[in-house]
């Protein structure tokens, strides 16, 4: 009898007990979105607009962060080395990814192990342009010129191991012509030197070359992609232009730390390609002169994989440094 009462008490106090509160539900709280350049750039503005929508399809406040330096892997390393919660996502451009690790010789991270992929954004064309006085039309014009003409021929950057340096190194390796880099202290000084004839060339992103091709203040000779653009019908690709194994593609990438929880990593994918399917965010990046991809983290693993390798090899034919 005794017994009977004392099991009879213990179920009362535990059915009287509160229970164990319940796994939150990620995400319950808000998320920053770390961008390895200053604000006010292409990165800095597309990860803006991407936040925004990302806020609504995930429910939950998305925050931009920046966080520059070291061609922006300073951003990087910090999401490298952040709790594997959800909590901390980099959007992620390609070049820290793919370029600045070689040119830098950093050990900061390393970009095919300590991330967890969720998946690519967009893709942006680099556009290969002259001034509006440059004796040439076309890129075959423009290898033929350096060719016959040793020293003539240069081409300016964002800087030693930007992307657009890479671009042009990637070309004089494939055409063997003699082109001399002028590096910058950004796109614009250069572009500046473009227009005015001071150097012959340059590679700057479709979104920003647009009104200097659209004004007459540069010429487009042509795109980096497979495909040609949307927005430079026109324009050949540099595969139809004779350099048949040139393809430069740059991309914006969601990541997360390594060892990111399969339901965190399932919500942030099906939040991703929410965004991707909605018609506002779709018309914004293709009028920006962006071509929309997927969350497919499996597509963005392989992707860092082939250009990390890729541009490692172009660093180290065209003995590029930091210094």
């Amino acid at each position: 009898m005794k017994l009977t009462m004392l099991l009879a008490t213990a179920c009362a106090v535990m059915a009287s007990a509160p229970s164990a509160p319940a796994h939150a539900e990620y995400p319950d709280r808000p998320i920053r979105l770390l961008v390895g350049y200053a604000p006010g750039g292409p990165v800095d503005t597309t990860a803006r607009v991407f936040a925004r929508y990302l806020t609504d399809k995930l429910g939950q406040s998305v925050v931009v962060e920046n966080r520059s330096g070291a061609s922006g892997m300073i951003a990087l390393d910090a999401t490298a080395k952040a709790a594997p919660d959800g909590y901390i996502l980099a959007f992620a451009a390609s070049p820290p990814l793919t370029m600045s690790p070689h040119v830098q010789q950093s050990k900061l991270f390393d970009p095919r192990a300590d991330f967890s992929p969720i998946g690519l954004i967009v893709d942006y064309t680099n556009v290969l342009l002259v001034g509006p006085q440059a004796p040439v039309k076309t890129v075959q014009d423009l290898i033929a010129y350096a060719k016959a003409n040793p020293g003539s021929v240069s081409f300016g950057s964002a800087g030693n191991g930007a992307s657009n340096h890479l671009s042009a190194e990637l070309l004089k390796q494939q055409s063997g012509a003699p082109m001399m880099h002028v590096p910058y202290r950004g796109n614009a000084p250069a572009m500046t030197d473009v227009i005015s004839g001071r150097i012959t060339f340059m590679y700057d992103i479709t979104s920003t070359a647009i009104p200097f091709i659209k004004s007459g203040n540069a010429r487009a000779l042509a795109v980096t992609s497979k495909a040609r653009n949307p927005e430079l019908p026109d324009v050949p690709t540099m595969i139809e232009s004779g350099l048949k194994d040139y393809e430069v593609v740059g991309w914006y990438a969601l990541l997360g730390p390594a060892r990111l929880p399969k339901d965190v990593s399932a919500r942030l994918v099906k939040a991703l390609n929410d965004v991707e399917a909605d018609p506002a965010f779709r018309k914004t990046m293709v009028d920006g002169g962006y071509t929309l991809n997927n969350g497919d983290a499996e597509a963005l693993r392989r992707r860092i994989e082939r250009e990390y390798q890729l541009w490692g090899d172009v660093v180290k034919k065209a003995n590029i440094t930091s210094n």
